[in-house]
């Protein structure tokens, strides 16, 4: 386990993002394309590999866990721009979603 400061915690930027699309990506096993409203009138594309475990049709619509200044990588020609935090229970993810409605773009702290 690699220890950080709170200062390092402090300049990740968590906020609960909303599922608007998802789908399947091509000609994979793992995973989804999926456009997330992070609030702040804000859309992001994020790629996932969930695919194995979560029907993309069952995201749609769910609140979830953003981090959103993550560096942008690609996966398959497609660029994500964050990550969608999930607990992994035996290499199955378990999706962070807010306990009461929560707006898009509320901030995590």
């Amino acid at each position: 386990m690699t220890v950080i400061t709170f200062k390092e915690f402090q300049k990740m930027d968590l906020r609960i993002g909303k599922v608007l699309t998802a789908e399947k990506v091509p000609n994979t096993k793992k995973l989804i394309k999926m456009n997330v409203d992070i609030g702040q009138g804000e859309t992001r594309q994020i790629i996932a590999g969930m695919a194995e475990h979560l029907k993309p049709e069952n995201l749609i619509g769910k609140s979830v866990v953003v981090l959103v200044n993550l560096e942008p990588k690609e996966f398959m020609g497609l660029q994500s721009r964050g990550m969608i935090l999930a607990a992994d229970l035996n290499g199955r993810p378990i999706l962070i979603t807010p306990e009461e409605e929560t707006p898009p773009g509320t901030k995590i702290r």
